[in-house]
């Protein structure tokens, strides 16, 4: 096995970092990232939607942005 073949591998399987990992290393950025996208709310009023749905989709990598997602359905959820 060469020294090629072995860096292809570990690109796509990322061994030593599990989906786990990944979300404890970015947690709290996906949080304030969340609570930004929730403030705005009140200030774009009927145009928040459209405005989440692009800063989201523009997040990346979209492991990260999906993470942000669901932070953010969670705080809506909760009664403020």
């Amino acid at each position: 096995m060469s020294d090629h073949d072995h860096d292809h591998d570990h690109d796509h399987d990322a061994p030593n970092f599990s989906r786990a990992d990944y979300h404890r290393a970015h947690q709290a950025r996906a949080l304030a990232e969340a609570e930004r996208l929730l403030a705005a709310r009140e200030t774009l009023g009927g145009r928040w939607l459209a405005w989440v749905a692009g800063e989201l989709y523009a997040l990346s990598p979209p492991p990260f942005a999906s993470m942000v997602r669901r932070e953010l359905q969670r705080m809506s959820e909760q009664p403020r």
